[in-house]
């Protein structure tokens, strides 16, 4: 069977099976589709730069499969006569920087990543300096890879080996410094101690090349070797497993704050002193806190699932909050389009942790979401004030849920579709109090006494289901929602609504 390169695209990227070893998932992703698809990113950059003669880099994360794709698409590359910098271990972030980085400026580049995915999977993100690739960007270099009329160059391409993780990191240390400006200059973190869990992915640079520097004790810190199985918990800052790993990292060390990253370092969460977890909602509403200081009356843009009690705290806080769809790509493209309307948008971020800020050029850094957090830390230290603080009069549902239904049916986009149409006008036929202003999926509040609270219910940006997610600001307001709901989408046979009888 041939590759199937149309169904390797995963929104603005590439994802796949890149390994055997579960049963049931053949590998999607060879080191054949991989040579193709570089060498169709090639082609796409000769055609949108009008070079003939073009500088690539690449990197990957710690994945088993990454250092054979990583060979794959170099031959890929400089067989079409692209000179191009191997970066070894490296962050997703780090290989967009690589492309506006005085001094280095590449024309492309590739990360190899899959994110929170299993170990056996993996993927492909392109970058040139004006961002990550768009959907359609991604669908035409899968159709020339898979057309594969490619005519090698005369010359092949140079292959180097460059450690630009090194100066990444050297940039985020600068940052710190100056932007605390502390008596001690290069020791800003002294005195603080910050624990990191890198989930055995490609974040663990943060500590040796990024916090011991600054002088941060990093005593505790976790999981920071690179390991493609791994083997400790899932690389993920919304996995309640890893959270709980790096909370209780915090409590036994008596850190000052604890970090996690996902895999490839574009997401990151934190932990409170106290063991508290930093992300969804108050790792936005912190971040959010920071920059309404130095930005008042901006606009936040989050995906769609944000509670109530975030929207409040922004609006306390001065700023506005600006729901939109889910997917890191869609909330970034919304607020580069805020500001082009006249609008200053400084933050575009998803509960997921993906993070984004208009002044590091709209890229969704984990590592630069922690630096930014880390300034604010140091500076509130001068005023005995720890940087948890700064999410005090965030007000937190007293229950939340979230349950994934799947559809049952090939045709699941239509039916998923004709089931939200139905439930807006039943929603309607009974007085319930459906937002105005919602860009996916149908969002409902309800009064006390009726749930207390709210529910999204929503399309999968890919798959087959339909998550639901649910707040209530009282005991039992959940059960109460869910029930409502139950009771109308039950009537669906080809909907898995099971997960929803039993909230």
């Amino acid at each position: 069977m041939g590759i199937e390169y149309k169904k390797l695209q995963n929104g603005s990227d590439i994802r796949g099976v890149a390994m055997e070893g579960i049963e049931g998932q053949p590998v999607t992703l060879s080191a054949e589709a991989v040579t193709n698809i570089a060498k169709a990113f090639v082609l796409f950059l000769q055609e949108r730069t009008g070079k003939s003669e073009l500088r690539l880099s690449i990197g990957r994360d710690s994945r088993l499969s990454g250092e054979k794709l990583l060979k794959a698409a170099a031959q890929g590359i400089t067989a079409m006569g692209a000179d191009l910098a191997d970066f070894g271990l490296a962050s997703t972030p780090s290989m967009f920087m690589s492309t506006v980085t005085k001094g280095y400026e590449y024309d492309g580049a590739i990360m190899l990543t899959a994110s929170h995915l299993p170990w056996n999977r993996n993927g492909m993100k392109f970058f040139t300096r004006n961002g990550g690739l768009e959907k359609s960007d991604i669908a035409a270099i899968l159709a020339s890879a898979e057309a594969d009329a490619f005519i090698p160059a005369v010359e092949r391409g140079t292959l180097t080996q460059v450690d630009f993780l090194s100066v990444y990191a050297a940039g985020l240390v600068e940052r710190i410094r100056s932007g605390v400006n502390a008596a001690d200059y290069d020791h800003p973190l002294k005195g603080f101690r910050i624990v990191v869990d890198a989930g055995n992915g490609a974040g663990g640079f943060y500590v040796d090349r990024v916090l011991q520097p600054l002088g941060a004790d990093t005593t505790g810190s976790q999981f920071l070797e690179p390991d493609g199985h791994f083997p400790n918990h899932q690389p993920n800052p919304e996995d309640k497993e890893a959270m709980d790993s790096i909370a209780q990292c915090v409590l036994a060390n008596k850190a000052d704050m604890g970090i996690i990253f996902d895999t490839d370092v574009d997401r990151a969460g934190a932990v409170a002193n106290d063991g508290k977890e930093i992300n969804r909602n108050r790792l936005i509403a912190l971040i959010s806190a920071v920059l309404l200081e130095e930005h008042p009356g901006t606009t936040i843009v989050t995906d769609s699932i944000t509670s109530s009690g975030l929207a409040a705290f922004i609006a306390e806080k001065g700023g506005e909050h600006h729901r939109f769809k889910r997917g890191y790509k869609n909330v970034i493209d919304e607020s580069i389009r805020i500001n082009k309307s006249g609008r200053d948008s400084q933050l575009a971020i998803e509960t997921s942790g993906h993070g984004a800020l208009k002044e590091n050029f709209f890229l969704d850094d984990g590592a630069y979401l922690i630096t930014k957090l880390l300034i604010k830390m140091a500076q509130l230290k001068k005023e005995n004030r720890t940087l948890f603080s700064l999410i005090d009069t965030l007000a937190e549902p007293a229950e939340s849920a979230e349950v994934r239904m799947n559809i049952l049916v090939p045709e699941f986009a239509a039916y998923g579709s004709a089931i939200l149409k139905d439930l807006a006008d039943h929603a309607a036929k009974e007085g319930w109090d459906v937002a105005k202003e919602n860009y996916e999926g149908l969002r409902v509040s309800f009064g006390a006494g009726a749930g207390d609270g709210w529910f999204l219910l929503r399309m999968s940006l890919h798959d087959p289901l339909m998550p639901l997610n649910i707040e209530s600001n009282s005991v039992g307001g959940v059960h109460q929602i869910a029930q409502k709901l139950y009771a109308f989408l039950s009537g669906y046979d080809k909907l898995e609504t099971s997960g929803l009888k039993g909230l």
